[in-house]
């Protein structure tokens, strides 16, 4: 297998949203499966809508994918000198030329082709004036076709005279987004480019470009769009937010890379996939033609099941991290390391986990109570049937999980009541509302000594 090197090449004027994640990814995914190389471009040569902040953003959102990168990043503002050097050598070799019509007369000729049923286009009138100023266009051929093989729409052909001759530099000496591209791929050993469908239109033009420097054409492949629920441009309201912004609302980035390669690539019927797996069995031949919709709701159920899955230890370091986020009083990690297994079974997210386990981070004194809660089963009738469980649980000698169960068995036999009857009022008493994990998992991670100072607390109340 030929070891791909791909890339993935940004523009910094917005943080990085889902669709160039995924984008990102598959390029990833694509050269780790050959055992080959991934770069990080960014191309930030539009100087006014280009920010620094976009930039960290970007980078910052890759390394918390897990889309490391190989080698140093490149940056695209920092080659201007290599690119107009290219460009000369396209005007040394006959393949580019000097122009000087103006905006107003090239717009002219596009009427004027329109008019007589022709493709709009700068006429090349400038070609043979043998002009040595002005923009630089490219000598595009004016017979025959372009074409390539796409990795997921298949062949791709457009007619020469369709195509314009594009122009290279501009006139204030800066060169041009399709010439910048095809010099930095080339230097960088690109042999295999993957983005979005909305470049399909400049791949021709840029093969121009490596055909008339003679060098080596790369693999081109074009990913369909993302689109709503609607069917529409994914948008905010859709759900489609800056990767950050996931990882701020506590979603797995494990969960977010496995959902995204879902978005438009496809092993049979397998929906949860590792990244190793991932690895294995990325493959160009199972990437859709056709657009994806991004569903929110399949979203939030895969990083359900991540969240299931995942060591506690990890996800007690997440909290730790969430929680340091609020500014709040710093917990144990072993305390979160106890508290994860009892919440995995139902939190979506780290956000949502954090919130499940604020009960078990507070001490007696602090713990909230649901007014409803309170008033619904913590009445005269369960006062003496919590004052009497808590002396038996405060007399027993060994404080285990099973120790609890008999205790509250031996309980239930002794007052002949049933389990129901005590169960949301100490459940109320330990935790301050109606929800909980297990009663006895959750009396072991509070400790005898916490589980006692809220059934007594409660019994106050």
């Amino acid at each position: 297998m030929t070891k791909i090197v791909s890339r993935f090449a940004p523009s910094p004027t917005g943080y990085l949203h889902i669709g160039g994640a995924r984008t990102a990814l598959f390029s990833w995914l694509l050269a780790r499966s050959s055992g080959g190389k991934f770069l990080l471009r960014i191309e930030d040569t539009d100087r006014e809508r280009s920010t620094q902040e976009a930039t960290d953003a970007i980078i910052d959102s890759m390394q918390w994918l897990g889309l490391e990168h190989d080698g140093e990043i490149v940056f695209q503002s920092t080659r201007a000198d290599r690119h107009n050097e290219v460009i000369d050598q396209l005007i040394e070799n006959g393949h580019a030329y000097y122009c000087q019509c103006s905006k107003e007369e090239v717009d002219a000729m596009r009427e004027k082709a329109m008019k007589e049923g022709r493709k709009p286009k700068y006429d090349g009138s400038c070609r043979a004036k043998g002009l040595t100023e002005g923009v630089v266009r490219l000598k595009a051929p004016e017979e025959g076709h372009t074409g390539f093989v796409d990795m997921v729409k298949g062949p791709i052909n457009v007619e020469n005279v369709e195509m314009d001759d594009m122009i290279l530099r501009r006139s204030d000496g800066s060169p041009t987004y399709n010439l910048a591209v095809v010099v930095d791929d080339h230097d960088m050993g690109i042999n295999t480019v993957l983005r979005g469908d909305d470049h399909v239109n400049n791949t021709p033009r840029q093969i121009l470009i490596y055909r008339a420097m003679g060098w080596d054409v790369p693999q081109f492949g074009h990913v369909p769009m993302i689109l709503g629920p609607d069917k529409k441009k994914l948008s905010k309201r859709h759900g489609a937010l800056s990767v950050m912004e996931y990882e701020k609302m506590g979603y797995l980035p494990e969960a977010v890379c496995n959902y995204l390669a879902r978005l438009g690539w496809s092993h049979g019927d397998q929906e949860l996939f590792t990244m190793d797996e991932m690895i294995e069995l990325f493959s160009t031949d199972n990437l859709g033609k056709s657009p994806s919709v991004f569903d929110l709701t399949k979203f939030e159920w895969v990083n359900g099941q991540y969240m299931q899955k995942a060591d506690p230890e990890y996800l007690a370091g997440l909290l730790c991290e969430f929680l340091d986020r609020e500014g709040a009083e710093p917990v144990d990690k072993a305390l979160f390391a106890q508290i994860a297994p009892l919440l995995q079974p139902r939190a979506k997210s780290i956000v949502d986990m954090l919130e499940q386990s604020r009960p078990f981070i507070v001490k007696s004194d602090f713990l909230p109570y649901d007014e409803k809660a309170v008033k619904k089963f913590l009445t005269e009738e369960s006062k003496p049937l919590l004052e009497e469980i808590a002396e038996r649980i405060e007399a027993m000698d060994e404080y285990t999980e099973k120790a609890l169960e008999d205790v509250h068995r031996q309980f239930l036999e002794d007052k002949d009541i049933k389990f129901k009857v005590i169960a949301q009022p100490i459940r109320v008493a330990i935790v301050g509302k109606t929800q909980s994990p297990g009663l006895f998992e959750t009396m072991m991670v509070l400790g005898k000594e916490e589980t006692l100072a809220r059934m007594k607390r409660a019994v106050e109340l």
